[in-house]
C-alpha cells in the first residue's frame, strides 16, 4: 500500500495519506525548539515572555493547526523558523519596500504568516504586504498565535487555490511598466488584479508539495505578477535534490507506506526561470543547495534557497 504514490502531489493527496500522516506522524512535543532569535522573535510578537506559557500557547495552535491537514511542517514546528529572513537576497526584499513607491509583497503558502510579520517587523510596510494560503484556517490561526487581530496586524489575506484561474490566472510575464496604478491591496478578492505589480513574491516550503507540471504551473503564474522593474524578485526555499527527481519517505515500521516528493535541482531550477519562465538573460537566478541530516540514520535531505531577479 503505498501513501502517495510516485508523481503524486498534495494537491492530489488522498483521504488515506491524510489518515497516514496522522497515524504515522502524530503531534511530538518532543520536536518542540524555540530559541535565540527565534525565541525573543515570538516573545515580542505575542506578548508571552515565560518560556513555559509560551511553548503551551504554541502546542494549542499547533493541535487545532494540525486538524485543518497534517503537514509535516505544522508537526515539526517550522512555522516557528525564519526563513524567509536567512535566506540570501532578504535584505534586497526590505530595501525594495523602503526605497520603492508602493512596492507590493506576496507570500504564497504563507501559513501562520511568521515570515510576513517578520518583515514587517524589519521594516517593510505591512500595508503594502499580502499573503495567501489554500486554507483560509491557518491565517485565523495564526491571529491566534501571535495575539494579533486584522487590525493590528493589518497585512492583506486572501484565501485560494493558486491553480485556480479565478485566484491566480496564468499570464505572460510583463516586461515594461505600464501606467496602471497597483490596486489597493484592501479591496482585492483575487491575486489576479496584481498581475504585473508586485515586486517581492516569497515562496517558502510550497513548490516541493507539488509535481514536476504543477511546479511549472506554478511559476508560470507567479512569473506573471512580478513587477517588470529591475530589482524586482522571487525568493523562497524547499526541498531539492542534487540531480532532479523523486525523493522517496517511507511511513511505518515496516516501510510499507511511503511518500514522493518531485524535487528540482539547482540546475533545473535555473533553466525553469532563466529561459522557460522569463526571456533568457532577463533574471538574475541565484541557488544555493543545502544539506541537513535526514530521518533516518545516514541520510540526507536538501534545502534550495533561491531568488530569481529581475535585470
Amino acid at each position: 500500500m503505498s501513501a502517495n504514490p510516485a508523481g503524486e502531489s498534495f494537491r492530489s493527496t488522498p483521504r488515506s495519506t491524510e489518515e497516514a500522516l496522522k497515524k504515522f506522524f502524530p503531534i511530538d512535543e518532543t520536536l518542540y525548539s524555540l530559541e535565540g532569535e527565534e525565541l525573543a522573535f515570538m516573545q515580542g510578537q505575542t506578548g508571552i515572555q515565560d518560556e513555559e506559557e509560551l511553548k503551551q500557547h504554541v502546542l494549542a495552535v499547533q493541535r487545532e493547526a494540525y486538524k485543518v491537514f497534517p503537514f509535516p511542517c505544522i508537526r515539526r514546528y517550522a512555522f516557528l523558523k525564519l526563513k524567509l529572513p536567512r535566506l540570501p537576497g532578504y535584505d534586497r526584499l526590505l530595501k525594495l519596500g523602503k526605497e520603492r513607491e508602493g512596492a507590493v509583497l506576496l507570500d504564497i503558502g504563507c501559513c501562520f504568516g511568521n515570515d510576513v510579520r517578520a518583515a514587517a517587523a524589519d521594516g517593510f510596510p505591512v500595508k503594502q504586504i499580502i499573503a495567501s494560503d489554500l486554507f483560509g484556517e491557518y491565517w485565523n490561526l495564526g491571529h491566534k498565535l501571535f495575539r494579533s487581530t486584522p487590525e493590528t496586524f493589518p497585512a492583506k489575506f486572501i484565501a485560494g487555490d493558486a491553480f485556480d484561474p479565478a485566484h491566480l490566472a496564468v499570464v505572460r510575464p510583463v516586461y515594461e511598466a505600464g501606467q496602471e496604478p497597483i490596486p489597493e491591496l484592501s479591496t482585492l478578492t483575487s491575486l489576479n488584479p496584481l498581475h504585473g505589480h508586485v515586486a517581492a513574491i516569497h515562496a517558502s516550503s510550497f513548490f516541493h508539495l507539488f509535481n514536476e507540471e504543477q511546479q511549472a504551473h506554478l511559476a508560470h503564474a507567479l512569473a506573471g505578477l512580478l513587477c517588470p522593474l529591475p530589482g524586482s524578485m522571487l525568493i523562497g526555499s524547499h526541498g531539492a535534490l542534487p540531480e532532479k527527481g523523486l525523493r522517496t519517505d517511507t511511513l511505518g515500521p515496516d516501510g510499507s507506506q511511503y511518500l514522493s516528493m518531485f524535487c528540482h535541482s539547482p540546475d533545473s531550477w535555473r533553466e525553469l526561470w532563466d529561459g522557460e519562465m522569463f526571456e533568457k538573460g532577463t533574471v538574475k537566478v541565484e541557488v544555493r543547495l543545502v544539506d541537513h541530516i535526514g530521518p533516518t540514520p545516514g541520510t540526507k535531505i536538501y534545502i534550495m534557497q533561491w531568488s530569481v531577479t529581475r535585470l
